[in-house]
């Protein structure tokens, strides 16, 4: 017993406990792992656009929106599904739509459009933010149908897949290649 109390009162002791509580305080914090039990939904509609006002035709027209590609989302490092389409709107504007998202919420989760190609399995975990890549934002929910807006100096002729990426741990959740419309 006596010498269960000198490790107990030992300064060394202490120090080793205080830096354990520290650094699992703070890896809890970077992990935050309870991101694995929380969901946001996210329910936006289909974008629309009104046309560019032309001579003979209502400045009022609002006009559908044009597929330019799709795809369909698979897991990574997370069960993921859904499916996703790059639209253009009458005003020219381009849109990222996910629809029917279901994956796990996670921390820093980003939308990347990039120039990886999409593998199955754990080769492709962690190749989206290898070549060319745009963040176009962050992930709004991690279940629900939403919408990004695609900066016009994006050239999705070079970037040709989508990925739910986790930019804290460098990580794909699920990913889809862009397949003309």
């Amino acid at each position: 017993m006596s010498r269960v109390r000198r490790i107990v009162r030992s300064p060394i002791t202490w120090v080793v406990t205080g830096i354990l509580v520290v650094v699992l305080a703070v890896g809890t914090v970077y992990a935050a792992p309870w991101k694995l039990f929380t969901s946001k939904t996210v329910v936006e509609a289909v974008p629309t656009a009104t046309a560019p006002a032309t001579p003979g035709v209502s400045a009022s027209a609002v006009s559908e929106p044009r597929t330019l590609y799709t795809g369909t989302l698979i897991s990574h490092e997370h069960e993921t599904s859904g499916t996703v389409s790059v639209l253009r709107l009458a005003d020219g504007r381009r849109v990222l739509r996910l629809e029917d998202l279901d994956t796990s919420d996670g921390p820093d989760l980003r939308v990347y459009l990039s120039d990886a190609a999409v593998v199955e399995g754990r080769d492709g975990w962690f190749v989206f933010d290898d070549g060319q890549y745009a963040d176009i934002g962050k992930l709004k929910g991690n279940k629900g149908s939403q919408n990004y807006e695609i900066p016009a100096e994006v050239d999705l002729a070079q970037l040709g897949s989508v990925s739910i990426w986790c930019v804290r741990f460098h990580v794909s959740f699920g990913a889809a290649e862009l397949k003309a419309a």
